[in-house]
């Protein structure tokens, strides 16, 4: 019904840059808020970024000045990019998009996750 689909991910660096991209794709009416959580071996889930569709953005604290979470709508894509990189940023990220999406009178409302992307900042 929706699919995310992730891209950008690697090895890089301490001080070093990435930029991840999530599109979505299938019977999309509108996407709501859209965002980035990541997932380090060991630790809970915890957001990153995420925007709203007016483009209102959210940070975890320990991203603030290094990250920065962008969409293009026309696209149903969602980026961020990681400049700044530190070993603690090591984690696999996950987009996440509420979508409203659904065929004729068949419409409904959800949470889809992309299938994550690994991310390893190491010397």
């Amino acid at each position: 019904q929706v699919q995310l689909v992730e891209s950008g991910g690697g090895s890089v660096q301490p001080g070093g840059s990435l930029r991840l991209s999530c599109a979505a794709s299938g019977s999309i009416v509108s996407i709501y808020t859209m965002g980035w959580y990541r997932q380090a071996p060991g630790k809970q889930r915890e957001l990153v970024a995420e925007i709203t569709s007016g483009a209102i953005t959210n940070y975890v604290d320990s991203v603030k000045g290094r990250f920065t979470i962008s969409r293009d709508n026309a696209k149903n894509t969602v980026y961020l990019q990681m400049n700044s990189l530190k070993p603690e940023d090591t984690a696999v990220y996950f987009c996440k998009a509420d979508v409203y999406s659904g065929l004729g009178v068949i419409r409904g409302r959800g949470n889809y996750w992309g299938q994550g992307t690994q991310v390893t900042v190491s010397s």
